[in-house]
This record gives structure tokens, sequence and C-alpha cells, in this order.
């Protein structure tokens, strides 16, 4: 399974990023595997807006199966789930433990959206403060 993990930076060790469509980085791992297959730079990150469905088109792109993440606003929910991404949410640390969490069964399934549209955007310039 190609499972995607919401990355500060490349590779295995990268720290998480609680974020969907503005984390920096889309670490992907073949959890069958247990290996890393890529690290996909997130340019939705920087959109305007609209980064959330971006990054499911991204990923659907990629021919991932599933992604681990922190929080997920409703547009973006729905374009995981239009492009049959399954969401798993309790990340923290390094994208390996992540993995690791992942197979182990540990990492709770998301279906709908937990946090408001646009709070991805909090700290950036531009963004709202809710």
């Amino acid at each position: 399974m190609k499972l995607a993990v919401c990355a500060q930076g490349k590779g295995l060790s990268a720290e998480v990023d609680q974020r969907f469509g503005r984390c920096s980085y889309f670490v992907i791992v073949d959890t069958e595997k247990d290996e890393l297959v890529d690290s996909i730079h997130n340019v939705s990150a920087e959109a305007a807006g609209g980064a959330g469905p971006q990054a499911a088109q991204l990923l659907a792109g990629l021919d991932v199966d599933a992604v681990a993440l922190g929080n997920v606003g409703p547009n973006a929910a729905a374009a995981l789930e239009a492009a049959k991404i399954k969401a798993y949410s309790g990340v923290a640390g390094t994208v390996e433990t992540t993995m690791q969490k992942f197979i182990d069964g540990k990492l709770t399934t998301v279906s709908e959206a937990t946090v408001s549209s646009h709070s991805g955007m909090r700290g950036r310039q531009g963004g709202r403060n809710q």
C-alpha cells in the first residue's frame, strides 16, 4: 500500500506536519515493503486558496492509497473521498514513526473534516485568524 505522510521535510527522518494541504512535503512510503518510495514537494502549500483539494489531486495522480495527516479541512476531506484516498490521523514525531504506527494499526481513520476551512493558513501572510 502506498501511504503519503504529511511532512516538514524529505525522507523517513523528517518531522511530520499536522497540516494536510499546506504541508511542505508528502513522503510516500510502501507499507508492505516498509520502505521509502519518494519525497514529493507539495506545490499547493503556497496556493492562495484550494490547497487541500489540489494536494488531494496531487496524491491521486501518484496513485496513493492512503494519507497520514494531523488535520484536514472540509474541501480537502471531500477531495480525498472523491479520489478514494483513505485518511488517517494520529501523526506525531517522524515519518518513520508514523509509518510504523500505520503498520501497527495505531492511526485513526478520518471520514470527515477535522478543522474548519482555511485553518492551515494560520500564521501565514494573508491567512485568516479564526
